[in-house]
């Protein structure tokens, strides 16, 4: 009878989130308009209805993810129901984006991570990296977080973190805890999420936004990127974090092992168990290294420049159940509410995007900055730019706001290769909500830490990148011979 009642209990914090959110949403929603926003030229902007209206679903969305008043990807489903509800774009359009190709990019990656882990692939990673860092938790937390940057070299962010998930969850097991949370298990995903993001910036492979970025700086400035100028200015950057994102995590949640004593020794006797590798092994192998070269090579060859990353990135679906790597039982082990997560995330970016509400919210931002010392500007342009890539697509944050702040730099003297980098190193580095990149979503499956705790330690992360950042543009990428100013 007391467990009834205790049962019956109601949470009040839960209860007074899910209201402000809609407190949020129907105060913006129903006020009178707000005035439009004027670029440097004098051209205005006006924020219609509905584009006020997606900022009211913006706010009351992002209250509910981050305190999870609701399962991350049935706050998802409501982006969609608001929209159609109130008449903010048509049932057609939000919920068409639920199933965007880069959704199914997303998915198409989930599933490589589950073709390595059904085909024993991870656990013989696992063991043999634990055989090369040793019995040492720290060194073990830092070798996983270089290994998850070093593949973001050559393979995009979301199938690397879907590959290195089972892995990382091998090597927790070995941890002796089971399932409980702990403060190795709460670095060790935390972690992979933030690294996955910061080697995503060093190469175009590791991510979308790097070719889509290029060719918009092409078409605003006449200038070209070329491939290798991309690790040129953001090497250094990108493992320089990582191993910032190593020393904070070590130090907030410092593990209570500072050793598993006979890890290496288990990690052999395991790994010499599972004898030599199998056909479905291979197979997987083989099928990841085709896609990661057809990709690869997108951007050097034009006829395949053409062919959808997504449809690529399926093909090794398909592979994988016709050739009975996978089974028809294996599409339960899929991680439902993170799939969900990501198209509601790509509901209310397209939402934002295509009402007006995020070129609106870039201009008034910008504008303030505009007769500012021109380090203080081009900060303003990465503060607003990892705001926004933690709700939206960082393809669609650096969209809003490139086109605006090359306008407003060519007045401040800055030169436009300053603007371009500084927005793809904070567009690919959202460590604030599990929406704003797939390898946060998916290290959340691990169930170690909550979104209140994620979201606590990403804003200590983003002030130690803007740090980073502005010690870079300072004094690295001048050395390195680019224009910071122009003359």
């Amino acid at each position: 009878m007391a467990d009834q009642i205790e049962n019956k209990k109601v949470d009040w914090k839960r209860v007074f989130f899910i209201l402000l959110g809609l407190t949020l949403f129907a105060i913006v929603y129903y006020m009178p308009s707000w005035p439009d926003a004027v670029d440097p030229t004098g051209k205005a902007f006006p924020l219609t209805r509905q584009g006020k209206a997606s900022l009211a679903l913006f706010l009351m969305a992002g209250i509910w993810w981050v305190f999870e008043v609701l399962p991350i990807g049935v706050t998802s489903i409501a982006i969609g129901v608001m929209q159609a509800l109130f008449f903010i774009r048509s049932p057609k359009d939000a919920f068409r984006d639920f199933m965007d190709p880069s959704v199914m990019f997303i998915f198409g990656s989930v599933v490589i991570g589950l073709a390595f882990t059904r085909s024993g692939l991870t656990r013989r990673l696992a063991y043999r990296m634990l055989g090369i860092v040793g019995e040492n938790t720290r060194m073990i937390l830092l070798g996983c977080l270089l290994v998850t940057a070093g593949l973001t070299l050559f393979m995009a962010h979301t199938a690397v973190a879907a590959t290195i998930f089972p892995l990382l969850l091998a090597i927790y097991d070995l941890y002796g805890e089971g399932d409980r949370q702990t403060n190795f298990g709460k670095s060790l995903f935390i972690g992979m999420a933030y690294a996955a993001g910061a080697g995503s910036i060093i190469s175009m492979l590791g991510a979308a936004r790097g070719p889509a970025a290029v060719g918009m700086f092409k078409e605003f400035t006449g200038g070209d990127v070329g491939f290798f100028d991309f690790p040129r200015y953001m090497f250094i950057i990108g493992f320089g974090v990582v191993i910032m994102i190593w020393l904070y995590l070590s130090i907030v949640y410092k593990p209570e092992k500072k050793h598993i004593v006979g890890l290496r020794k288990k990690a052999k006797a395991l790994s010499d168990a599972m004898g030599p590798i199998t056909k479905n092994e291979v197979f997987v192998i083989v099928c990841v290294i085709l896609v990661v070269m057809i990709m690869g090579l997108q951007s050097f060859i034009p006829a395949l420049s053409k062919l959808d990353r997504a449809a690529i990135m399926l093909v090794s679906t398909l592979l994988f159940f016709l050739f009975r790597v996978l089974t028809v039982k294996d599409l339960e082990e899929i991680p439902w509410n993170i799939i969900l997560l990501f198209s509601g995330a790509m509901s209310i970016g397209f939402c934002l995007w295509q009402t007006g509400a995020a070129q609106w919210l870039a201009i008034n931002w910008l504008i303030m900055f505009q007769k500012a010392h021109w380090l203080v500007f081009v900060l303003s342009i990465a503060v607003f730019v990892l705001l926004m890539t933690n709700f939206i697509m960082n393809v669609a944050a650096i969209a809003i706001a490139l086109p605006v702040s090359l306008v407003i730099a060519k007045y401040l003297g800055v030169s436009p290769e300053v603007i371009l980098y500084t927005s793809l190193v904070v567009a690919g580095q959202p460590f604030v909500l599990l929406i704003g990149a797939a390898p946060n979503a998916i290290a959340y499956e691990s169930k170690q830490f909550s979104t209140g705790e994620f979201f606590k330690h990403g804003i200590v992360m983003s002030l130690v990148l803007l740090g980073v950042l502005t010690v870079v543009i300072l004094t690295l990428w001048p050395l390195l011979g680019m224009p910071i100013t122009l003359k």
